[in-house]
C-alpha cells in the first residue's frame, strides 16, 4: 500500500518512522511546506517527497494527516474530495462549527475517515472497556481521568492549540466515551496558572480540572496539567459497585508513595511523553487504518466520534470562561 503523509513536525516524524517499519507500507510519500524538512525526513525513513498535497494524493492509496492543527480541516477536505481513505490526527478542526461541518461532510464521503485518538488502541483501555461491558464492576459510579505532561509545550504551540481542554483533556473525553459507552451530559471546569506567563498570555491555563456527568449517572473527575515533574502520567480509574479498575497503574507510574516502607519511585522508570507511553497503540492504530483503507474494517474512530469529544472539550472551555456549569445540550454547531 502506498501511504501519503502530510506534516513533518514532532508527530509527523513519529508517524513516518512508524509507517516505515510496517510491512503493509510499500511506499511512503511525504509532503510539507518546508521542503527541506520533508526531504530530510524522507531520507531518514527511505521515503520520497511530493511538492504539494495534490501531487501526493495522485500518487497514494491512503492519506495520513499529521500537519499543524490549523491546516487539518483543509487537508481533510482534500482527502475527502480525492476519494482517498484518510487518517487525521486530532483535532480535525480548530472550532466546533468547522468540526461539525466536517462531520456532516464525512456522511457523504466515498472513502473512509479515521481520527487519531490512539488510546482506543491501548491494551489497558481495551481491557477496561471489556470489563465494563461484561459488568465486572457492577454499575460504575466514579471515573477519575488524568493527563499530566512532564513539561510544558513550547510557547509557540499554545496559540493554535485550542487550550488545555481541547488539546489535552479531549483524549480523556474520547476514551471515557469508548470505555463506558455513555455520552456526557454536563461539565463544570476550573483552571489555574502557576508556571510560565505565556499560558495566560495565550488565554490558556497550565492546570485544568473538570467535574462532568455521564448520561447514566457516573461522575467524572478530569485533571490536566502541563507541569508534572515526576514524569508523564496518563491514567483512568473506574470505581464501581462491585469492583474497581485502573488503566496506567503499572511500574512506570510517575508517583511516589509517602507511606513508610513504600517511598520508592517507579520500579521500571517513568515515561516522559505521550509518544513513549502510547508507542504500541500508535502502531496498532495505523495498522488498523490500513485495514480500514482496504475496506476490511469500519473506521474505529469516526468524525462523529471526534465531534462528540470536541463538544465535551468545548463545554469545559466555556465553563472555564464563564464560571458556570455547561450542559452538553447547549453545545451545538
Amino acid at each position: 500500500m502506498r501511504i501519503g503523509l502530510a506534516g513533518v513536525g514532532r508527530i509527523g516524524a513519529f508517524h513516518a518512522e512508524t509507517l516505515a517499519g510496517l510491512d503493509f507500507v510499500d511506499a511512503l510519500v511525504i509532503t510539507d511546506p518546508r521542503a527541506d524538512a520533508a526531504s530530510a525526513l524522507a531520507d531518514r525513513v527511505d521515503a520520497t517527497t511530493a511538492a504539494s498535497v495534490d501531487e501526493l494524493l495522485d500518487r497514494v492509496d491512503a492519506f495520513v494527516i499529521a500537519a499543524a492543527t490549523p491546516v487539518h480541516a483543509e487537508l481533510l477536505r482534500a482527502g475527502i474530495a480525492a476519494g482517498i481513505p484518510t487518517f487525521c490526527e486530532k483535532p480535525v478542526a480548530g472550532t466546533l462549527a468547522e468540526t461539525s461541518e466536517l462531520a456532516r461532510l464525512a456522511e457523504t464521503a466515498t472513502a473512509p475517515i479515521q481520527v487519531g485518538f490512539q488510546r482506543r488502541f491501548d491494551a489497558g483501555y481495551r481491557a477496561a472497556r471489556a470489563a465494563v461491558a461484561a459488568g465486572e464492576l457492577g454499575f460504575v459510579h466514579t471515573l477519575r481521568a488524568n493527563t499530566l505532561d512532564e513539561r510544558p509545550p513550547d510557547r509557540s504551540y499554545l496559540p493554535g492549540s485550542g487550550g488545555i481542554f481541547r488539546d489535552c483533556s479531549i483524549h480523556d473525553f474520547d476514551i471515557i466515551r469508548f470505555v463506558t459507552g455513555q455520552e456526557f451530559v454536563s461539565a463544570y471546569a476550573v483552571g489555574a496558572n502557576q508556571g510560565e506567563p505565556f499560558f495566560a498570555e495565550a488565554g490558556d491555563v497550565d492546570t485544568g480540572a473538570a467535574v462532568l456527568t455521564l448520561e447514566n449517572g457516573p461522575l467524572v473527575l478530569a485533571s490536566a496539567g502541563r507541569y508534572n515533574g515526576a514524569g508523564h502520567d496518563v491514567r483512568l480509574e473506574l470505581l464501581g459497585e462491585r469492583d474497581s479498575l485502573a488503566v496506567g497503574l503499572d511500574d512506570t507510574l510517575a508517583l511516589r508513595s509517602a507511606e513508610p516502607g513504600r517511598s520508592g519511585g517507579p520500579a521500571r522508570g517513568v515515561v516522559h511523553s505521550f509518544m513513549e507511553r502510547f508507542a504500541p497503540a500508535y502502531v496498532a492504530e495505523l495498522t488498523e487504518f490500513a485495514e480500514v483503507a482496504r475496506g476490511n474494517a469500519p473506521s474505529p474512530c469516526t468524525l462523529a466520534d471526534a465531534l462528540q469529544a470536541f463538544r465535551v472539550a468545548e463545554a469545559c472551555a466555556r465553563s472555564l470562561a464563564e464560571g458556570r456549569p455547561v450542559a452538553l445540550a447547549e453545545v451545538t454547531g
